[in-house]
């Protein structure tokens, strides 16, 4: 009896420990709404650290993207509002980080990263119409991420079906996009900046009519902004989900050569393809 006794408590005791050591399930990432408008970004002000969801309506009558800028070195909001008003490039204590690139008006994007604690801030670089940069319209706004409560289980990152590597001057696909839904991880193989913007052709269009209306915007645009996301640092991933239907469409670059200053895609970082 007594030994019976003794093997029933250590089957309950190793199932026990079973059911102890058993991992939870990671969560989803946080999700942040965005809503941008001409010429604003409404939010939190607060976010907790991890891995972040930002998705972004475009209710402005132009396009509008977030570029997320981590200030380190102890850097704040206002510091990047002064540095940002001088001449020259960003300082290196403002670092690019990646966040919803732009959607055409009434749509919306986004992006997942993996946030540190810190100070942060949102800014639209987008210069259309009239080559003025949003944020000097004050297209700006602070973000302060905090440490995650103790004890919080750690959201997992958004499991791909596609991967985007961006270097100078390519993109890089794992495998060809398809019609329908996916979920595509971009990560920048450097050694510049890079973004991805995924537009799409309206039917008889080409980059080079875009081009034209970039120049001079009148009349209804070419192309239609997908979204994507906005310029990020070599060794940086971030992802982000598309709905993909048939037509012409195009990966593009429009971030400024650290060289020449010319964009991105007058160096040959463009893509097409066709999806039927």
């Amino acid at each position: 009896m007594k030994q019976r006794l003794l093997v029933v408590l250590s089957v309950m005791l190793v199932g026990c420990a079973g059911e102890q050591s058993a991992p939870a399930t990671p969560p989803a990432p946080q999700q942040v709404a965005i809503h941008a408008v001409d010429f604003a970004f409404h939010g939190p002000d607060t976010i907790s650290a991890g891995m972040t969801t930002f998705v972004m309506e475009n209710a402005g009558a132009v396009l509008h993207h977030v570029q997320i800028v981590r200030l380190d070195s102890a850097k704040t909001y206002a510091d990047l509002m002064a540095a940002m008003a001088r001449p020259g490039p960003p300082p290196a204590w403002a670092v690019m980080m990646p966040g919803p690139n732009a959607p055409d008006p009434t749509m919306r994007s986004n992006a997942t990263l993996n946030l540190a604690p810190g100070n942060y801030a949102l800014i639209c670089l987008v210069d259309i119409p009239g080559g003025v940069p949003h944020v000097a319209k004050g297209m700006s706004k602070p973000l302060t991420v905090i440490p995650a409560t103790a004890g919080t289980v750690a959201a997992a990152a958004p499991t791909a079906d596609v991967t985007i590597d961006l270097s100078d001057y390519a993109f890089t696909l794992s495998k060809p996009l398809t019609v329908g839904a996916h979920t595509i991880a971009v990560t920048s193989k450097g050694p510049q900046p890079h973004e991805v913007e995924i537009i799409k052709f309206q039917p008889g269009k080409t980059m080079e009519d875009l081009g034209k209306w970039m120049q001079k915007p009148e009349g209804p645009p070419p192309a239609s902004a997908i979204g994507g996301t906005s310029a990020q640092m070599p060794g940086t991933t971030a992802y982000f989900t598309v709905d993909l239907t048939a037509g012409d469409y195009a990966l593009v670059c429009f971030i400024p050569d650290a060289k020449d200053g010319k964009v991105h895609i007058e160096h040959g970082m463009i893509q097409t393809f066709t999806l039927q």
